[in-house]
């Protein structure tokens, strides 16, 4: 098992929600995150006076899914939230030891 993370502009989310669901993906997890990479915030103008917004919102997608399924789900979560300019987002995929659903008891890809 695999769980793929996203770190998304929020206006995508939807796009990347309707995508995952097309190919069959049934639950997901979203958090709002702030966060920056590359760009380093930007500046914005309030009431006449300068300010840096070093943290930028974001979205964060949980996905936990077989391995056979990941780069199905990185290609849809990436042509979803593709915008093409900076701070598109990352996907990040690192293993799962072990998923346990708390009301059954069930384990493994049955849990998820």
């Amino acid at each position: 098992m695999k769980l793929v993370s996203a770190v998304i502009k929020p206006f995508k989310l939807d796009d990347v929600r309707e995508a995952l669901s097309e190919i069959g993906v049934t639950g997901m997890t979203v958090t709002e995150v702030k966060g920056f990479g590359r760009q380093k915030g930007h500046t914005e103008l309030y009431r006449g006076a300068e300010y840096v917004v070093d943290f930028l919102p974001k979205v964060k997608l949980d996905v936990a899914i077989d391995d056979d399924r990941v780069d199905a789900v990185i290609e849809a979560i990436t042509n979803a939230s593709n915008t093409g300019k900076i701070g598109d987002g990352k996907i990040f995929v690192s293993t799962l030891d072990q998923i346990i659903r708390i009301r059954t008891g069930e384990t493994g890809a049955e849990a998820v």
